[in-house]
């Protein structure tokens, strides 16, 4: 599903990473563990396209994504990565249901067909009653699993998620990380996580530690 090559990334004279590899398979949960400043954060926008590489090939779905243009890179993005954060990063203004589907109408796709989806990964997520309610009404546990739907709207490829439990309470936290493996389980969802902790990251498949800027 990933397959990066020699990233190498650099903000001014810090070098940040120094060759990253790495490949993630389909259905696979890696986690990302290593100390603050390693770079966990930098390789997980560049997964995500969100950051460019200095140079190196990033392979998603079989598409190299460092050769897209900026427009069509941003249609890539919304059809094949999901982005779950530390802080849910819910628009405030809209509801629940409002915010899942905001990636499907970002999509081209219709209200009605948006609203069906949403309603339905709702449903799947236990949050269904709170739908008509927006991000400050809803708890932390709550905000975040309509993050996780918002996430799976378009059923990416692979979702990306930082720090996505360092926000919630140790309850809270173990029911999102159940979560994601129920949905790759059910769904056969891809994920990436970079977390700093160490029961998520060692219930994932793999464990990468990213130290010095290389894996």
């Amino acid at each position: 599903m990933i397959q990066a090559s020699t990233i190498h990334k650099r903000f001014g004279d810090l070098e940040v990473l120094k060759g990253v590899d790495l490949h993630v398979a389909k259905g696979e949960v890696v986690s990302i563990v290593g100390a603050s400043g390693a770079g966990k954060t930098t390789l997980l926008q560049i997964l995500g396209t969100l950051e460019k590489p200095d140079s190196g090939s990033l392979l998603i779905n079989g598409e190299e994504v460092t050769k897209l243009s900026s427009k069509t890179l941003s249609a890539f993005r919304n059809r094949h990565i999901g982005f779950v954060f530390q802080f849910h990063h819910l628009l405030p203004e809209f509801t629940a249901l409002e915010n899942t589907m905001m990636p499907g109408l970002i999509a081209g796709k219709s209200k009605a067909e948006c609203t069906i989806r949403a309603e339905e990964l709702l449903t799947r997520l236990n949050v269904i009653a709170r739908k008509e309610h927006k991000p400050s009404q809803l708890s932390g546990g709550e905000q975040q699993r309509v993050a996780v739907a918002r996430a799976l709207f378009n059923n990416p490829s692979v979702v990306l998620a930082d720090e996505p439990s360092g926000n919630l309470d140790s309850a809270h936290a173990k029911e999102l990380h159940q979560l994601f493996f129920d949905l790759r389980k059910e769904l056969g969802q891809t994920f990436v996580i970079v977390t700093h902790n160490e029961e998520l990251a060692e219930m994932a498949d793999r464990r990468l530690v990213i130290k010095d800027g290389v894996i």
